[in-house]
């Protein structure tokens, strides 16, 4: 198992896929390629800004990447050593050898990671599908968790929001087929301003260059051929987890977690209902929540600094470290 800088990857499995274009860095930014067996992992990091900071590590959503959390990750280079993963198959992290899209088999992938780095216990923030992720994780492996912070997680509802309805199709088989006919004239502009109003309380917060940056990583995206299916199996994961009951259910193991939580929830959010907050403070033994009025479904990449603010209280209350 080995750590590599991403532009000097050269396995068989690194030849064999796509030419498409590089992945954004941000100014102070760093990606480099994790190799675990049967996965190869894609990990942006900033410097921290002094020694002796306890680790982070930064879990995104569905359609998501790595990138989601490049505002958040600059804010706290002084309070945390962070780190963010881009999931199998997403960003610059190709899909895994077994397939296994589950928020299981994710959290597994993130788990493994943790482990190869010994950067555990860490700060653990996720968002929507990383916050499902991130949950099982610190269930599972308290270990690891030092904290959590949970940004809209995807936690099961029984009555999902009407404007949510179209992401949970993409699980149906045969639906992203559909869906591609469906928008095969779209362009990367017209498929990066849906994204956004689906996802932005307000989608006039993102500035021109922050939809430039969008609009070209979708194209990226798009390039790939297996970024629908990994979007409809990663979705399917999702719906998967909403029906498991038990032991291994969510809102169960959520009841299990002994780190203490951080709850961001947006009141404009369309995909997880905000309604959801209040059962989500109940769940979590050690939480605090923050609710922020005009967000939407990505409050740190909305209104990162207040993010932030809560992200130090959180870790201050947890001895700075």
């Amino acid at each position: 198992m080995s750590s590599t800088e991403l532009s000097g990857v050269g396995s068989a499995a690194a030849a064999a896929e796509p030419k498409v274009q590089a992945v954004r860095v941000a100014e102070g930014e760093a990606l480099r390629t994790v190799m675990l067996p049967g996965l190869r992992l894609s990990v942006r990091s900033r410097p921290p800004a002094g020694a002796g900071l306890p680790p982070a590590l930064y879990v995104h959503g569905l359609g998501g990447s790595s990138l989601n959390w490049s505002e958040l990750m600059a804010r706290l280079e002084g309070d945390v050593d962070g780190e963010a993963v881009d999931l199998p198959g997403f960003g610059a992290s190709p899909p895994p050898e077994d397939g296994d899209y589950s928020i299981t088999g994710h959290a597994r992938a993130v788990i493994r990671l943790l482990d190869e780095g010994g950067r555990g216990p860490a700060h653990l923030l996720g968002n929507s599908l990383g916050g499902a992720v991130c949950t099982r994780i610190a269930a599972v492996r308290p270990d690891l968790v030092r904290s959590l912070t949970l940004v809209s997680p995807a936690l099961p509802e029984l009555r999902v929001q009407r404007s949510a309805v179209p992401t949970a199709l993409l699980a149906v088989p045969g639906a992203v087929g559909v869906f591609r006919r469906l928008t095969q004239g779209w362009t990367a502009e017209q498929r990066t301003l849906s994204v956004l109003a689906l996802c932005y309380g307000d989608p006039a917060r993102v500035t021109e260059e922050g939809l430039r940056h969008a609009v070209q990583e979708m194209e990226r995206r798009l390039q790939l051929p297996y970024f629908w299916e990994v979007m409809a199996r990663s979705a399917r994961g999702i719906v998967d987890a909403y029906t498991l009951g038990g032991q291994h259910g969510l809102w169960r193991q959520a009841e299990r977690v002994l780190a203490p939580t951080l709850l961001v929830y947006g009141t404009r959010d369309r995909l997880v209902s905000y309604r959801m907050a209040r059962k989500a403070a109940a769940a979590f033994p050690d939480s605090r929540l923050l609710t922020l009025p005009e967000a939407g479904h990505v409050a740190m990449m909305e209104y990162p600094e207040t993010v932030a603010q809560a992200v130090r209280e959180l870790i201050d209350d947890c001895g700075g470290g």
